[in-house]
This record gives structure tokens, sequence and C-alpha cells, in this order.
């Protein structure tokens, strides 16, 4: 097949094929994927060779090239910049913290070391075994020797200080 061929093919099956794209509803720029079917038939035209059914051959490529579209980096790119709204670009909030932001976390770090220092030595000493270092109960219980149920209980006991002094505040 030559390139008349092709131009048959796009004049007798591009209504077909643009019926087979339509069918996955998830694809929303039919035209590229349907110029996509078209550049795949006049590279592989060669292959065909006039056996077997047209069409299938077409339906297959046709549908692999849909595969191949939705799979495809730029198909979830468009999805993004297709969306009837562009307000959806508009509304996004610039997720890195602002001056003010830090200024905050910084002197509500602040208020949360003074908090943790005024802590009695034991209660001190689970908060940052457990909630800094990242320690379980186990861990904690032989490193202060004291036994797991003590740990709890002083973990929760100063963390009820912690949010007394905190939120008094």
């Amino acid at each position: 097949m030559e390139n008349k061929n092709i131009d048959n093919i796009v004049k007798d099956y591009g209504k077909n094929i643009r019926s087979v794209i339509n069918s996955f509803s998830v694809i929303k720029n039919n035209q590229d994927v349907e110029q996509e079917v078209y550049i795949k038939v006049w590279k592989n035209i060669h292959f065909y060779q006039n056996k077997g059914n047209l069409w299938r051959w077409l339906k297959m490529i046709t549908v692999n090239a849909c595969k191949d579209h939705i799979k495809s980096k730029s198909f979830t790119q468009c999805q993004i910049t297709s969306q009837e709204d562009e307000s959806v670009f508009i509304n996004l909030k610039d997720s890195s913290p602002t001056p003010d932001d830090i200024a905050l976390l910084n002197e509500r770090q602040k208020l949360l070391i003074n908090a943790i220092e005024n802590l009695g030595a034991k209660f001190k000493e689970v908060i940052l075994f457990h909630d800094v270092e990242g320690f379980t109960y186990d861990e904690i219980s032989q490193k202060i020797g004291c036994p797991v149920g003590t740990v709890k209980s002083r973990l929760f006991k100063a963390r009820k200080q912690l949010h007394e002094k905190l939120f008094d505040i």
C-alpha cells in the first residue's frame, strides 16, 4: 500500500477510528490520538501486506494508541490543563511557607521547648525519648529502668502538663 491508500484509509475508516477513540471516555483530545493512529498506520503499512481484515488491523492499532495515550505523561498533564474552568490554577495556593508562617512556627517551637524544659525530670525524659527521639515504650522502659506501665503513665501526665501550659497562653 502506498500514500494514496493511506488517504483511502482515512476516508473509508476515519469515522470508525474516531468511534473507537470516543469509546475511551477518559480521552479528551481525540484529534491527537487519531493523528497518532494515522502515523502508526503510515509507518507500519508495509507489515499489513493485504493479509487479513484491514479493519481488524486498524482497530488494533487504534486501541493500542488509545492505551498508550492514557499511559503517557502528557495525558495526565493534558487532563489538568483541559479543565473547563482555569480557576483551578488561579485558586492553587503556594504551599511554601511565608515569612509570617516561619516566624509563627519559630515562636511556637520556642514555646514548646520552654514548656518541655519546665517539666519535671521524669516527665521530661519520657517526652524526649518517645516524642522527640522516637523510642518505643519498651525501649524507654529499658533505658530508664522502670515498667512499661510507668512509662505510659509518665508520658500521659507529661503531655497533659504540656497541654495545660501551652493552651493557657
